[in-house]
C-alpha cells in the first residue's frame, strides 16, 4: 500500500481546509476575470472592475488568514501543514500582485491599454484558471496526476507571460518617447508579470506536495 493510501486511509475527511482551499480557488479565477474583462473594456467603463479587483484581492487574504488560524488550531490537517501556508501564501501573492496592476491604473489613470498588456492579462487569467483547477483537484487527495499536470501547465503559462513580458517592454521603449508614459505601462506590466511568478511558486508547491503523497 502507497503512502497516499495508508494517508487517506488514516486521516479523517477534512472539513475545514478543502472548503478554504475551494474558497480561494473561486476567488483567484474571478479576479483574474474580473481585471481581463476591465483591460478589455473602454477606458470610462473599466473603473468599477479595477475596484472590484481591489475588493477580491481583500477577500482572498482574509481566507487566508483564516487558513493560518485554523493551522494554529488543527492538530491534524491533509497533509503537512507548511505545504498548506506555503501554498495560499502564494495564492495570496498572486492577488497582491494582480491587485497592485489594477491599482497602478487606476492611480496612473491609464487609458489605453496595449496590446502587450492585454496578453499579459490574458495569461493571468489562463494561469489562475489552472490554478484554481489545481486548488480543487486537492480534495481528498484523490487527484494527484491532475494536479502533476496542472503544474506543467502553470510553468508553460508562466514562460509565455516572460515572453509577452519582455517584447512588451521591448516595444514600449521603441515607440514610446514620453518618458512618465513608459514608467506607467512598465510598473503595470511589471506587477503583471510576477503574478505569474507566483502561480509559479503555486506549481512548485503542489508538486512537492504530490511528490510526498504520491
Amino acid at each position: 500500500m502507497s503512502l497516499n493510501s495508508i494517508f487517506q486511509f488514516l486521516v479523517p475527511k477534512d472539513k475545514t481546509f478543502y472548503p478554504l482551499f475551494e474558497q480561494a480557488a473561486n476567488k483567484i479565477k474571478l479576479l483574474s476575470e474580473t481585471l481581463h474583462e476591465a483591460v478589455n473594456l473602454p477606458a470610462n467603463d473599466r473603473e468599477k472592475l479595477l475596484k472590484e479587483v481591489e475588493i477580491l484581492k481583500s477577500e482572498i487574504e482574509a481566507i487566508v488568514q483564516t487558513t493560518r488560524v485554523e493551522l494554529e488550531r488543527h492538530f491534524i490537517t491533509p497533509f503537512d501543514r507548511e505545504d498548506i501556508n506555503n501554498l495560499m501564501t502564494a495564492v495570496d501573492e498572486i492577488a497582491d500582485h494582480l491587485s497592485d496592476a489594477a491599482s497602478r491604473m487606476r492611480l496612473y489613470q491609464i487609458d489605453k491599454v496595449t496590446k502587450p498588456l492585454r496578453k499579459l492579462t490574458e495569461a493571468n487569467l489562463e494561469a489562475c484558471n489552472q490554478v484554481a483547477q489545481s486548488l480543487l483537484d486537492l480534495k481528498d487527495m484523490k487527484n494527484l496526476k491532475a494536479i502533476a499536470e496542472g503544474c506543467k501547465v502553470i510553468l508553460r503559462l508562466e514562460r509565455k507571460a516572460d515572453k509577452v513580458f519582455d517584447k512588451a517592454v521591448a516595444d514600449i521603449f521603441e515607440n514610446e518617447t514620453n518618458v512618465i508614459e513608459i514608467i506607467k505601462y512598465k510598473e503595470v506590466m511589471d506587477a503583471l508579470e510576477t503574478a505569474t511568478d507566483s502561480c509559479r511558486r503555486v506549481a512548485n508547491v503542489l508538486e512537492t506536495i504530490t511528490v510526498k503523497y504520491a
